[in-house]
């Protein structure tokens, strides 16, 4: 059966030409397409401009998979999962927990595939991914032979679909803690319930990078569940690991103890109180690492996210003992890099601190960006040197 033809006005088949992979729905002219299908966009003219998946609740109604006029079929879709694992070879070698497959960047846009050992996670997001979930696992189980397959499938952004939330077992068992390796360390994830589809993978890369640098006495906020301060241990004298959260200073107090790590300690703390409290207390620190959630979620957050970031560098900067790092991040997409460094350079002065950048970084290179795409970069990673 053919896939059904959508056609978008110029609008939208400029967007498409500038290299970017969303129509929105006030671009489209006409469609006959069911919610989930696969189908080929046309401009007003009869030109093609390639296959996409069509929804008829999101406003991102077409996000085009390939430009090229071919099936997207089960042969398809198991090409682009095997040419994925193919590119992340040599990016993970050592690595058993890493992203296997990223969305639009893997080219089946709304399909994340996360691996921690033995066991894969999946989410799908949107009408068409979901719609094919089966058919995916299908091929997970043929290509990787996974002990198990668990979808994640809680993020708010299902609802925008018209899909609910859920986590649920597709494939196997998949216990309650899984163990798997990153940088040199042993790190326990809850696959059901933790960050993301079980843990923040796209800092991995940050974390190495990190440990080049920090030294003495190390602050580590909004710290997790210690895969940062873990990694630091080693080239640190001490390591306090700081998070809001009891939960997840609990999987912190897991991975100190899987890794015997002897020189961390956990403290239970809103950080920009804690920060405001050493600043007053004349604390001083040799290196801190700031890895905050997302401030801006949305365009209206960035003015708010932008106070948010300046007061935590700012405070951090006044920590830091001369010839100290701070490693700072933001995973807010609607925060640029340009601007996150301006963030960081106005915090330095009325830190009142000269500061050098060492590293200018992203998210970890499994986590690929597409150039023509700016929604798929969205972790910036800054190695400040207080001069």
């Amino acid at each position: 059966m053919p896939e059904p033809n959508v056609v978008i006005n110029q609008h939208g088949a400029g967007r498409l030409l500038s290299g970017h992979l969303w129509v929105y729905r006030s671009d489209i002219r006409s469609s006959s397409a069911q919610g989930g299908e696969a189908v080929r966009v046309l401009d007003e003219r009869g030109r093609f401009f390639g296959r996409a998946f069509f929804s008829d609740r999101s406003e991102i109604c077409l996000r085009l998979v390939t430009r090229d006029d071919v099936p997207v079929d089960h042969a398809y879709l198991a090409e682009r999962i095997a040419r994925a694992a193919r590119l992340r070879r040599p990016m993970v070698e050592g690595v058993t927990a890493y992203r296997l497959f990223y969305a639009e960047s893997d080219q089946i846009p709304s399909l994340i595939i996360d691996r921690y050992g033995d066991f894969l996670v999946i989410q799908t997001l949107s009408q068409a991914t979901d719609q094919r979930k089966q058919e995916i696992v299908d091929i997970l189980v043929e290509q990787f032979a996974p002990l198990g397959i668990l979808e994640r499938n809680d993020p708010k952004v299902r609802q925008l679909e018209g899909l609910e939330q859920k986590v649920s077992l597709l494939h196997g068992e998949v216990p309650t803690e899984v163990i798997a390796c990153e940088n040199s360390l042993h790190l326990a994830y809850d696959l059901y319930h933790g960050q993301k589809t079980g843990g923040f993978l796209d800092q991995r890369q940050n974390r190495h990078a990190a440990a080049r640098y920090a030294h003495g006495e190390v602050l580590d906020c909004f710290a997790g569940t210690g895969s940062f301060a873990l990694t630091i241990s080693p080239h640190a004298e001490h390591v306090e690991a700081v998070d809001l959260s009891a939960s997840a200073l609990s999987g912190a107090q897991r991975n100190i103890e899987i890794n015997n790590a002897t020189n961390v300690s956990l403290k239970e703390a809103n950080t920009f109180d804690l920060l405001r409290q050493y600043d007053e207390a004349g604390r001083r620190f040799d290196a801190i690492v700031l890895d905050p959630p997302a401030f801006a979620k949305n365009k209206r957050n960035i003015a708010a996210a932008c106070r948010g970031y300046k007061e935590i560098n700012l405070r951090s900067l006044r920590l830091l003992r001369p010839e100290g790092f701070l490693i700072t991040s933001s995973c807010s997409h609607h925060i640029s890099e340009a601007l996150f460094a301006q963030i960081i350079a106005e915090a330095a002065l009325d830190a009142h601190r000269h500061v050098s950048v060492v590293e200018r970084r992203t998210q970890a290179s499994d986590h690929p960006v597409l150039l023509t795409m700016p929604e798929t970069y969205y972790l910036k990673c800054f190695i400040i040197n207080v001069i």
